[in-house]
């Protein structure tokens, strides 16, 4: 093909080639893939090449999302409710939510203080654009959500990360907390249940790091998107609920992925002060308009008196499986594990088999663990590393008892 001559043939002769034009940001040069996506996609890779491969991967239920719902949104497409919406949802789904933090949360928002989101994950990054500016410091204890520092640095705030271990099952301490906060501390990021440690925070120690924060000028983000899956006798409690002076300065997140396995349908919430909120649907407004129209009304169905039977099926199977995983990856060589108290995950400490070498290859950490792993045993489970604990790795218990039984058969006879 000819291209003439002259700076105009030159450059349409790089667009042809495929040369890229056009710089990318720092800002998305910054962002580092998700970990757990990365994983998912390896495993997929096998499979499609005939490997028979157990996923341990996946953050989300293996429940389909019950027919109550998926009626729902069939009727409201049937009705035409497929046009723009008010950006942060539609009046009776915010009041909807609002009635449901009040009786089964113990929180009194007003439909206003209430934003609908395109999906938990859209939630986390839009609070932190209301909330934080460039140069204010994060909080943010390990292990955490790998979301969770990228949308800090999108914001332009620095992140603080505080460490934990397993003695403590992994949760920070109040005097750990105060000692963390800094005349640039402007958030401070709790998630329980959690992902990736799968423990709960009980109330009483909620209770102590609220009393931490009093008098200062911290806000709390806590995303309780796992709340309904607890386990044993773990009380849940919104840490907005804990007092008046917690109210004031938490932002709840919360959203109908995980408790009524719609992880697909992208619908998230938070709630908080009405000055945060009303930042947050202007945000809102330019960044996605409203979530999806019908799903909106599939919400509302979802959080109606028909519910209840389907999470409590739900959770009964996980709170099984998190026993049945907990206990054999205990009985493993090498690896320490805390049971979960809620989410749908395990969180072992494998950092006993570093130095070994496991087919050629010498494992140094976390994700040399899981590449191992998967390419020599066909299991894919995800490296602690980047939910900043290089010591553990992460499994889900959120498919099948056959596959948990044979992805940890697997495993035991690999480290064996």
């Amino acid at each position: 093909m000819s291209y003439g001559t002259g700076l105009a043939a030159l450059t349409a002769e790089r667009i042809w080639k495929g040369v890229c034009l056009m710089k990318v940001s720092q800002r998305a040069k910054a962002v580092a893939p998700s970990a757990t996506l990365a994983v998912t996609n390896r495993a997929k890779e096998l499979k499609d090449q005939g490997i028979d491969v157990v996923g341990f991967g996946a953050g989300e239920p293996d429940f389909d999302t019950p027919d109550y719902i998926k009626e729902a949104a069939i009727k409201a497409l049937k009705e035409g409710k497929t046009k723009y919406t008010p950006a942060s949802g539609i009046p009776e789904l915010r009041a909807a939510i609002a009635k449901k933090l009040e009786t089964e949360n113990g929180l009194k928002y007003k439909p206003e203080q209430i934003v609908v989101n395109i999906g938990g994950k859209h939630s986390v990054y839009e609070a932190m654009q209301a909330v934080l500016d460039p140069g204010d410091e994060v909080l943010l204890p390990a292990p955490y959500w790998v979301t969770y520092p990228e949308a800090a640095g999108l914001a332009g705030a620095t992140v603080k990360v505080l460490e934990t271990d397993k003695s403590n099952s992994y949760k920070i301490t109040p005097d750990q907390l105060k000692k963390a906060i800094g005349p640039k501390s402007a958030m401070l990021i709790l998630n329980s249940p959690s992902n990736p440690g799968g423990f709960t925070y009980t109330p009483d120690e909620l209770r102590a790091l609220a009393k931490v924060l009093e008098g200062t000028n911290v806000a709390v983000m806590s995303d309780e998107i796992y709340e309904k899956l607890i386990y044993g006798d773990t009380k849940f409690i919104s840490f907005a609920a804990l007092s008046e002076d917690a109210f004031n300065r938490t932002l709840t997140l919360n959203g109908l992925s995980k408790t009524y396995s719609m992880t697909g349908w992208r619908l998230g919430y938070t709630a908080g002060p009405v000055d945060v909120l009303k930042a947050m649907a202007r945000l809102q407004d330019h960044m996605t308009s409203n979530p999806v129209t019908f799903a909106q009304y599939a919400a509302i169905a979802a959080m109606g008196p028909q519910s209840a039977e389907a999470i409590e099926k739900m959770r009964i199977e996980f709170e099984k499986r998190a026993r049945y995983m907990t206990d054999r990856l205990r009985a493993m060589k090498g690896v320490e594990c805390t049971e979960p108290t809620g989410a749908f995950y395990c969180f072992p400490d494998v950092s006993a088999h570093y130095g070994r070498t496991f087919g050629g290859l010498k494992i140094t950490g976390s994700m040399d663990f899981a590449k191992a792993l998967l390419e020599q045993a066909n299991v894919a489970v995800v490296p602690g590393l980047p939910f900043g604990c290089d010591k553990n790795i992460r499994l889900s218990f959120a498919t099948s008892m056959a596959q948990i039984t044979k992805g940890l058969d697997r495993m035991e006879k690999w480290l064996g």
